[in-house]
């Protein structure tokens, strides 16, 4: 496995506004328009990095190398599985005006720009460079967008275990791909970032699901997994080099 190289990192990036709710049933969320927050460890100062050119910044402060079969079609599907979760939860927040469904689409927004930004860097084509809001590519995407929509049109209670449905496959989904496909350090920090973003989405739907009475049931990570991430705390983003 390549590792990163731990002398250059001088700054922090938070690349996630992922969304927390308290034991009061308020949702609360960090700026959803920003893309990142620098702390520069030597003058003390924070910056916030509000365009895709500074996040595309921090992606290219890591060595270009050379890139796996697996690791390409890592990006690929994560493109456009980041882009579903968007467009499911904004067809939600039309039927359900509440502030979960409007603050994380923002967040998955920038989950799916960060790993454009990797498809720029590498020079790969983008599968989604013209997306149109519920259409893939993917045919097992655009399979999984129509169910998970039409469950979600359903109640309420449908829509938040669907919100927590597409966290709990992503989660798995990034651990299996960072276990079995990818190796380059500037996957894998994105990668770490969006977990850590999907693992705050499933605490804000988890916890929305036990306000109604529900417990949702894991269907990809498990059990173990769940209850850890559900007792964790909201987590901020890794460090960029």
């Amino acid at each position: 496995m390549k590792t990163i190289n731990q002398n250059a990192r001088t700054f922090v990036l938070i690349l996630l506004s992922a969304v927390a709710v308290t034991s009061c049933t308020k949702e609360s969320t960090a700026d959803a328009n920003t893309i990142g927050v620098y702390e520069n460890r030597n003058s003390k100062t924070t910056t916030v990095a509000s365009t895709t050119e500074e996040l595309s910044d921090c992606i290219n402060s890591f060595a270009m190398e050379p890139l796996s079969a697996s690791e390409i079609s890592s990006l690929t599907i994560m493109r456009e599985e980041e882009l579903l979760a968007m467009d499911i939860y904004t067809a939600m927040y039309t039927l359900y005006p509440m502030p979960v469904f409007n603050n994380i689409p923002k967040s998955e927004f920038q989950h799916t720009t960060a790993v454009k930004a990797l498809l720029d860097k590498y020079g790969l084509p983008d599968i989604a460079a013209d997306h149109v809001t519920g259409v893939f590519v993917n045919k097992d995407i655009q399979n999984l967008y129509n169910s998970l929509l039409a469950k979600g049109k359903v109640s309420l209670i449908d829509a938040l275990t669907v919100g927590a449905t597409i966290e709990d496959l992503d989660i798995q989904d990034l651990k299996d791909h960072m276990e079995k496909d990818v190796d380059n350090a500037d996957i894998l920090f994105v990668y770490n970032n969006l977990q850590r973003g999907s693992r705050n989405h499933m605490r804000a739907f988890y916890r929305l699901l036990q306000l109604r009475g529900i417990t949702y049931s894991p269907q990809y990570i498990s059990i173990d997994d769940l209850t850890q991430i559900v007792k964790g705390p909201h987590e901020t983003g890794g460090g960029c080099q």
